[in-house]
């Protein structure tokens, strides 16, 4: 993980607020310099463009991701419950993280830019794998059900907790995303366990 100086840090986490008070599209050089109180020479002179920026706001998600990731696959859990706080703690950081997000979940940011939409991929992938480990983990314990396969039971989690997230974004973060995870999670359970677990 890219390691930021703590100027870096501060214009990040500036731009996660613009985002987050006013939304992706004033997120500019001069809004962030206007907002920190420094000349925009000086926003360059950390990074080169708004797209590094973009970066910089994406590793921030990629290693909450990979640290949640690593507490809970070292965790003694077991696979069910595993996979309940990964999907729940999804939920509640993007709750708490509207305007990660707004930058995670805006493909038009990603259409024109190969190294935003290679890490975009990357990180998908490596959320998926998690949760695809995971499901396995609890295959083999006789856990959940091994009629359909890990990878499927993956993309269909995967590909309903992006649609949550985004149908929250798109109406204005006025639904509970949190409750509606936990929702999300009772039905996941269902589908995937042989018995109560």
């Amino acid at each position: 993980m890219e390691k930021f100086t703590p100027r870096q840090k501060e214009i990040i986490n500036t731009a996660i607020e613009l985002i987050a008070e006013q939304g992706i599209q004033v997120l500019t050089i001069k809004n962030l310099s206007q907002r920190i109180g420094i000349a925009e020479s000086a926003i360059y002179r950390h990074f080169k463009s708004k797209t590094d920026i973009l970066f910089g706001i994406l590793s921030v998600f990629i290693e909450s991701k990979e640290e949640m990731a690593r507490t809970l696959l070292r965790s003694d859990l077991n696979p069910v419950e595993k996979l309940r706080q990964m999907l729940i703690g999804r939920f509640e950081y993007f709750s708490q993280n509207k305007a990660i997000a707004t930058v995670i979940f805006s493909e038009e940011l990603f259409r024109n830019d190969k190294r935003l939409s290679e890490i975009i991929y990357e990180t998908m992938t490596s959320v998926q794998n998690t949760i695809i480990e995971v499901i396995k983990e609890g295959q083999s314990a006789g856990e959940i059900r091994n009629d359909i396969s890990a990878e499927h039971l993956g993309f269909m989690i995967t590909g309903a907790i992006r649609a949550i997230v985004m149908h929250w974004r798109y109406n204005d973060f006025k639904t509970n995303l949190v409750e509606e995870g936990k929702k999300f999670w009772e039905s996941v359970k269902a589908l995937i366990t042989r018995e109560e677990c």
